[in-house]
């Protein structure tokens, strides 16, 4: 069995009003064995989506290598925009190692809750995922039970948004489509996606991310 485990601490700072809350980056960050590419830092796997995302609405110029370089530039970003990191999962087990969310068992949970006690400025939650098992909102609904918190709906179309209220202050989150080329699948069977892909048919998968993630980053 992997223990799986979270290879880095909340991104957090007082002046953070969003959070992005996923999961777990792949294993091998957690095992230290980057690839050249990948970069050392949440959401740093060649692999993802996030950062590509960020930069194309940004216009950032990011370099994707092992480097201080490439941290300091997504850390810079993220200060700049008041965008804090906080995934919901600290550890998991393995039977098989992969970045599958489904393949997690005897998962251990962050205090989502208590961080966003401690940091009062967060008014918005960026799930990069939904409500299917093992997503960051399946977790944060569990995690919000355990406090006899709920989610409320807000709107009920893809990005789902809700929101729920902590000692008196109304927090929003947003489930985006997941940044991975496993959500492809899912994005493709969206009507606004083939709307969007009959009217153009170069447009793609991650032009329509781009297009749901500039309105809440």
């Amino acid at each position: 069995m992997f223990k799986h485990t979270h290879p880095y601490e909340p991104f957090l700072f007082k002046e953070a009003t969003k959070l992005i809350v996923g999961t777990l980056p792949p294993p091998r960050f957690t095992e230290g064995e980057l690839k050249p590419d990948d970069v050392n830092f949440c959401y740093g796997s060649r692999d993802g989506q996030l950062w590509k995302i960020l930069d194309q609405i940004f216009n950032l110029n990011l370099v994707y290598e092992t480097t201080d370089i490439a941290i300091q530039q997504r850390k810079d970003f993220l200060k700049e925009r008041k965008i804090g990191i906080c995934d919901i999962v600290a550890s998991s087990e393995r039977t098989k190692i992969d970045a599958s969310d489904l393949g997690m068992q005897n998962i251990k949970l962050r205090n989502l809750v208590g961080y966003l006690k401690e940091y009062p400025n967060v008014d918005t939650l960026l799930f990069t995922g939904g409500n299917s098992k093992n997503g960051p909102e399946y977790f944060f609904r569990k995690h919000l039970k355990e406090h006899k918190l709920k989610l409320e709906v807000v709107c009920d179309v893809v990005p789902r948004i809700h929101q729920f209220t902590l000692d008196g202050r109304v927090i929003k989150t947003v489930s985006l489509t997941a940044p991975s080329g496993a959500a492809n699948r899912a994005v493709g069977s969206l009507d606004a996606y083939k709307m969007m892909k009959s009217k153009n048919p170069k447009f793609n998968t991650i032009d329509f991310r781009i297009l749901q993630y500039r309105n809440y980053f």
